[in-house]
């Protein structure tokens, strides 16, 4: 099971947390094609390595935060919160 470090709440278990996808990503504006709304709704990368996700401590403190994570060996590298840019 892997080991998720909560902004908040310190080394967590997996479980308590869910994941909310890949971090960093423009939404488009209302007005744009219905092309660039289904890549943007059904379209994500899938990295093998280095990979920016969003994480929510569910069965705890509730709070949103970004995370940085090695895909293949599954190493977190970084935890920030939401509103910093990415290290």
């Amino acid at each position: 099971m892997m080991q998720i470090p909560c902004i908040c709440c310190g080394l967590r278990d997996e479980n308590e947390f869910v994941c909310g996808g890949t971090s960093h990503i423009a939404r488009p504006a209302l007005s744009q094609s219905d092309e660039i709304w289904g890549e943007y709704l059904f379209f994500r990368d899938n990295p093998k390595g280095v990979h920016f996700e969003r994480w929510r401590h569910v069965y705890g403190c509730g709070r949103w935060f970004n995370l940085t994570r090695n895909t293949i060996t599954h190493e977190i590298l970084s935890v920030y919160p939401m509103t910093a840019s990415t290290p």
